[in-house]
């Protein structure tokens, strides 16, 4: 590792200082403890997978992991491990930021308060944040939150240095205040944000602002961090072998959207955790009632209507988990620069890969890795 270039905070989400610098967010940024609880269990160890012999158009499965800059990539075969490696900056202990696939964990974590009396789903957001009453938040529910179906004028451009994305990530202190100025913290930049022109619920439009709130309305209806809810009502329960971490800002938000970073194999164990109904260690740790919910709900109109349909032509968008139609049984979560989950129940089959892939959306690419996940599952459908 010591041969790739250092990151900064300036620079550490850009190729290459991001190979390491998706590794070394807990010394650039500051952050929360999600922590495990002694004890965990290994892994099982499964039938080795043959990657290259899966063909993916002109190469084959392990080919492809090769050239999209893969950090980690574990394949799990009913709870067993089927296919593990690693890039040159990560190990089975290195922890790594997963990107968006942190709202999917957010959304998990919201059916346990659901389930526990803390948190409707249909209620106002304002029952939860008052300060939110003359933002775009003031007439929206949760569930739009979950959904993301709250009208907000907000452009998710990654890669415009003086957009909408550049000034939220001074705001949660991702980026030095260099294009914009520090004018207030995370949640404050929460509260800056107006309605767009079309009600809430109507169409899906993807906005990482809306994850963040949920991890804000989540700690109000729960009454503590996010670090210590996902530690108490997941992480320990889960069995994980290492703590985690979430970054927040200089005044504590968390930042529920992106910032939570942990080990390959405990991403995995929390994928199949979800393929198997919210189970782990045959303890029920999310209530199998959101899970099926999950698989089972949402607005395919909602989806039609926002400007993913070319990754997704078919699928609905619930509690932070993209659910495609084309394949029964199947449940995603996408992070910027590569990070994925890959779930496929009727093959028992869990997927996950941690990257650092120079673009932060890569459309051509994303599909290929799709194809990819979807050839592995039905390569290890037939095995018992």
């Amino acid at each position: 590792m010591n041969t790739l270039p250092e990151p900064t905070l300036a620079n550490w989400r850009q190729h290459p200082h991001s190979i390491r610098g998706f590794v070394e967010v807990d010394r650039l940024i500051t952050n929360q403890p999600i922590r495990t609880s002694p004890g965990a269990t290994a892994l099982p160890k499964g039938e080795a997978l043959d990657l290259g012999s899966i063909s993916i158009g002109q190469q084959n499965a392990a080919d492809l992991l090769s050239t999209s800059d893969t950090d980690g990539f574990l394949v799990l075969k009913d709870g067993a491990v089927v296919s593990e490696s690693y890039g040159p900056a990560m190990d089975a202990k290195t922890r790594h930021i997963i990107f968006s696939v942190s709202k999917s964990v957010t959304g998990t974590l919201a059916g346990v308060l659901v389930d526990r009396g803390e948190l409707d789903p249909d209620a106002p957001v304002v029952r939860y944040i008052e300060e939110l009453k003359s933002s775009a938040y003031g007439d929206a529910t949760v569930r739009n939150v979950l959904d993301m179906t709250v009208s907000l004028r907000f452009i998710e451009d990654y890669l415009d240095p003086q957009g909408d994305v550049a000034r939220y990530r001074v705001a949660m202190d991702w980026n030095p205040p260099v294009n914009f100025p520090y004018q207030g913290g995370l949640h404050h930049f929460l509260g800056t944000l107006p309605k767009d022109h079309y009600p809430h619920g109507e169409r899906f439009e993807y906005a990482s602002p809306n994850s963040d709130l949920l991890g804000w309305i989540l700690e109000r209806a729960g009454g503590a961090p996010v670090s210590e809810l996902l530690t108490r009502h997941i992480w320990q329960p889960l069995g994980a072998e290492a703590d985690g971490y979430i970054t927040v800002d200089r005044k504590g938000a968390a930042r529920t959207a992106g910032g939570i970073c942990v080990t390959l194999r405990d991403l995995a164990r929390f994928g199949d955790m979800v393929r198997l109904q919210g189970k782990a260690k045959g303890r029920q740790i999310i209530p199998a009632g959101w899970i099926k919910d999950i698989f089972s709900d949402g607005s395919e109109e909602a989806w039609r209507k926002g400007e993913m349909t070319g990754l997704l032509p078919r699928a609905r968008y619930r509690s932070k988990w993209y659910v495609p139609l084309d394949v029964p049984d199947t449940l995603i979560a996408i992070g910027i620069h590569g990070q994925w989950i890959y779930i496929d129940r009727n093959a028992g089959v869990t997927i996950v890969k941690l990257s650092s892939q120079p673009l932060p959306v890569d459309d051509p690419l994303d599909r290929e890795l799709l194809i990819m996940f979807r050839a592995i599952a039905d390569t290890l459908r037939s095995r018992s």
